[in-house]
């Protein structure tokens, strides 16, 4: 099975992905973007779901990834972490965006972690800050992480370059690049779209300045 191109459809199938040029959102990282891509609602069609998770068990055999846990970014890389783990019969944790206020103040929940080799599960990568502050979390509890699975990936500069940084690997299923050319064979964008989608893929940072939508 080609996973790039079948969870690209996939995605594209349950309405996860959205073309917005003329009111495009702004990404945690602060960039401005004219697409959107939402995973989360994945869980919400089980045939599609499994697709993923398929996905995510072929490349761990594909790359002989060697790990002890997996572990879900919160909040959404839990259900893909909680399943895998479930499948591949290995314990399965989540990492809080931040820690908590209150109990023990910890930001790695689930399990202990100090000693183990960890598999990070993320549901979407744009530059890597989410990921990446995961994996600090869990370097600072002691564990060893080494590889991370995504869903989508935008294939920025920027993620390839953090990721390289951090010294972990980045598997991802499929990318921003792979579901636009499926959008445009599935004939889901206009013309017009799709010419503002290439100039953002070309340029995501500068795109916004040029569209006169300024920060």
């Amino acid at each position: 099975m080609d996973f790039q191109k079948e969870i690209a459809r996939a995605l594209l199938e349950i309405g996860a992905v959205g073309f917005k040029p003329k009111e495009p959102l702004t990404f945690k990282s602060g960039l401005i973007s004219p697409v959107y891509v939402d995973n989360r609602i994945f869980p919400s069609y089980p045939e599609k779901f499994q697709v993923v998770i398929e996905g995510f068990e072929n490349l761990v055999k594909e790359k002989k990834i060697d790990f002890d846990m997996v572990a879900g970014i919160a909040v959404g890389g839990i259900p893909y972490s909680a399943v895998l783990g479930f499948k591949m019969q290995k314990p399965s944790i989540f990492i809080r965006k931040e820690a908590k206020g209150h109990g023990k103040g910890k930001r790695v929940e689930g399990g202990e972690v100090k000693g183990k080799k960890i598999l990070l599960v993320e549901d979407l990568v744009s530059t890597g800050g989410s990921s990446l502050s995961g994996v600090e979390a869990l370097r600072e509890e002691g564990a060893t992480v080494d590889d991370c699975l995504v869903i989508v990936s935008y294939e920025f500069k920027e993620a390839k370059e953090n990721f390289e940084k951090a010294k972990v690997n980045l598997h991802t299923l499929t990318s921003f690049p792979v579901i636009f050319q499926q959008a445009v064979e599935m004939k889901i964008i206009i013309e017009d779209v799709k010419k503002i989608v290439e100039d953002w893929l070309s340029d995501p940072w500068d795109w916004a300045g040029k569209y006169g939508f300024g920060k």
